[in-house]
């Protein structure tokens, strides 16, 4: 994967087939200690989603994440090491929990730069985000899905993999109507600029 820096980048993959990545919520904990050491240094995280077959990040490329970390037999960045870390030592855990083998991801994350052109790409896809389990029907409301960074911008928890100051810069985001705002419908057009 090709990021340059301050560029906003939407990724995300889901489990082989379509199949479950999340089986309990300790795989969830244990995915965001991953995240934590494999994917933080590497970008500022603006969101993330996890759900039980997928997963959703918003990140800033910085200075760390263009960092070339590998050069043969091609040149690998950072961030691009990070993912690669994150999703195959998520993997062995996950095939070792359950006595399984083989991949537990598709074979290629998706990473689309959503910097260029209309600046409410990043903010679409911070509220998007947010919104998949409630989208999903996995919960009746944003906060009460525990795995998503939502909570901590709604002032419900003090996570701290994002990088808040930034989105609240980036995307403008308005602390005291930041709930009521999280809840407005997405336009289809701006949506299908995220993916």
């Amino acid at each position: 994967m090709q990021f340059e820096v301050s560029n906003l980048y939407h990724i995300y993959n889901r489990g082989n087939n379509k199949q479950p990545i999340f089986f309990n919520r300790d795989n969830y904990l244990y995915f965001l200690t991953k995240v934590k050491k494999h994917i933080q240094p590497n970008c500022d995280i603006l969101a993330w989603c996890l759900m039980p077959n997928h997963f959703h990040f918003l990140l800033h490329a910085n200075i760390a994440t263009v960092k070339i970390v590998k050069e043969n037999p091609i040149e690998i960045n950072a961030l691009t090491e990070g993912i690669r870390l994150l999703l195959s030592s998520y993997t062995q855990g996950i095939n070792k929990q359950n006595n399984t083998t083989g991949n537990l991801f598709q074979q290629k994350t998706k990473s689309k730069c959503i910097t260029d052109g209309d600046k409410n790409y990043g903010y679409t896809t911070f509220q998007y985000t947010h919104q998949n389990p409630f989208k999903a029907n996995l919960v009746r409301r944003l906060e009460d899905w525990e795995f998503s960074s939502f909570a901590d911008y709604a002032g419900l928890r003090n996570g701290r993999l994002c990088n808040k100051a930034l989105a609240f810069s980036l995307f403008a985001i308005n602390e005291k109507t930041f709930l009521s705002d999280s809840y407005k419908e997405l336009p289809d057009d701006l949506l299908k600029k995220i993916f």
